[in-house]
């Protein structure tokens, strides 16, 4: 059977999702599809390229235009589908972050929060930088969540997470900075707190 690119895509993915960003080698790839390494490059020419390819494939549908009727709404709606589509796949937030850095993957994902930005009345650039902040802020909230998970998984965490409004009389331990409650709850505050301040600079006085 014809391998087609298709299909380097998909083992990759099961690959990721089953093992994880560490285990996804091209040669475990073709071992995994049947085929010599050497068949792989002709869809891809390196293990960047494939990586990119799949952080597209992560990141499919989640620029699409947000429901929301406001700025901030609609801001808020496209963080949390951002952050759903990494959590969607194992290590998605850090191959996603990885080819953002080296400019590998072509999801319009920034470009959908810099619209919304506008929507809110902020100039260009500072629109733009506003994409850049939450694609950031998103990014590496979402590497740590899972980051926790995988510790988890290990038995690295010695007590189970509690919420950060519940008191606790046990006493410290060395996983103290790892129990800060539900990473839904961290990522919901710290959103407000950036929606918040674009609303700050708009009702600022032009000379702020």
């Amino acid at each position: 059977m014809q391998l087609r690119r298709g299909d380097v895509l998909d083992g990759a993915m099961a690959i990721l999702d089953e093992y994880g960003l560490g285990d996804l080698t091209m040669r475990k790839l073709a071992t995994s599809l049947g085929v010599q390494p050497g068949a792989l490059y002709w869809h891809f020419p390196n293990k960047q390229t494939l990586l990119g390819a799949m952080a597209d494939r992560i990141l499919d549908g989640v620029d699409a235009t947000p429901s929301a009727d406001t700025w901030d709404a609609a801001l808020t709606e496209l963080a949390y589908r951002f952050r759903g589509a990494l959590l969607a796949h194992r290590d998605g937030a850090e191959l996603v972050a990885a080819t953002y850095a080296s400019r590998l993957t072509t999801s319009p994902a920034r470009d959908s929060f810099v619209t919304a930005a506008l929507r809110a009345g902020l100039s260009r650039a500072h629109a733009e930088l506003t994409g850049y902040a939450l694609l950031h802020y998103v990014l590496g909230h979402t590497v740590d969540e899972q980051s926790r998970l995988q510790l988890a998984e290990l038995g690295a965490l010695t007590r189970s997470p509690i919420s950060p409004d519940t008191a606790t009389e046990n006493a410290a331990t060395s996983d103290d900075d790892l129990l800060d409650g539900d990473p839904a709850i961290r990522f919901d505050f710290g959103l407000t707190l950036l929606v918040d301040g674009i609303r700050r600079r708009l009702t600022a006085p032009a000379s702020s």
